[in-house]
């Protein structure tokens, strides 16, 4: 019954003291495991009553997570496809990676934790492909479509006062009209004994949510290394605002043992049917690819 009540009402599980809210819900996905687990225990030592009990938290998970386990539709005549990857910062084969992520076929790629020299590198092997790209600071976008004009964004946390250039913001003039592209890494999260340290990426997410909330352009991608879920509240500011992809689990972290999917791919004004894990690179992350079903214009 509490596995039930966790799934159903983790909304109303407090986030103080240690952020317990958004720390259950950055691990929600696994009660259904659990269940799942403890339902194989009972059925072999034939326990009803156990049984009985763990019916109702494996339906309730089935409620939530199963639409996200369902095929997706086939693709549509308005849709992009979007590569998100933090290819992390000592990458010992940023080339391997680069041509990987060419080779998934997609029509923008996102890029975090871009450094010298392996910049250069990214930057020439996407090149014959994507011939536009722009990036600012830490991260990049690669398009095989034009792009227009290119800012970087100040998310920041107020307490960093080193140079911190982690968002930027770029029109991508595809065939089906004018995208905002956004490209994005937010502060890291630690657990730690108080708890979940999430307070600079909450930060980061309602700096970003208010810009998003003035943005003009109707149709926006946006492609980021959240560190955080979909179902995390403290994305609550991007995930009001945007809409997450209807399928697929496409757990992306870490790459040796994925427990999370804190690689996103969010859209408005447009559908994000799908996403999947790509196969490893030499990042600590997997790369998600996602398709993005474009609004018609009005």
């Amino acid at each position: 019954m509490a596995t039930a009540a966790l799934l159903a009402l983790h909304r109303f599980v407090p986030n103080t003291p240690g952020r317990l809210g958004s720390l259950l819900e950055t691990f929600l996905f696994w009660l259904g495991p659990l269940t799942a687990a403890l339902l194989l225990c009972a059925a072999v030592r034939r326990v009803r009553t156990a049984l009985l009990t763990l019916l109702l938290p494996a339906v309730v998970w089935a409620a939530v997570f199963g639409p996200r386990l369902l095929p997706a539709a086939a693709p549509g005549p308005r849709e992009l496809a979007v590569v998100q990857h933090n290819v992390a910062d000592d990458n010992a084969d940023p080339a391997g990676t680069a041509r990987a992520l060419a080779d998934s076929g997609a029509d923008l790629v996102a890029l975090q934790e871009l450094v010298d020299p392996a910049r250069a590198v990214y930057a020439r092997e996407l090149a014959p492909r994507y011939p536009y790209h722009s990036v600012r600071g830490t991260v990049g976008l690669w398009s095989r479509h034009p792009l227009g004009p290119t800012r970087a964004l100040d998310i920041r946390p107020r307490d960093i006062t080193e140079p911190w250039q982690r968002a930027l913001r770029a029109e991508v003039r595809t065939p089906h009209g004018k995208v905002a592209a956004y490209v994005v890494h937010l502060p890291s999260v630690r657990l730690g004994p108080g708890g979940l340290g999430s307070a600079r990426r909450d930060e980061s997410a309602a700096r970003l949510g208010r810009i998003l909330a003035g943005e003009p352009v109707r149709r926006v991608v946006l492609a980021g290394d959240l560190n955080g879920t979909v179902d995390d509240r403290g994305l609550a500011p991007l995930t009001s605002r945007l809409g997450a992809p209807a399928r697929g689990l496409a757990l992306s972290y870490p790459a040796a043992l994925p427990v999370a999917r804190i690689d996103q791919v969010l859209a408005r004004g447009g559908r994000v049917p799908a996403i999947r894990a790509l196969p490893a690179t030499g990042s600590d992350h997997l790369p998600v690819l996602a398709r993005v079903a474009l609004d018609a214009d009005a």
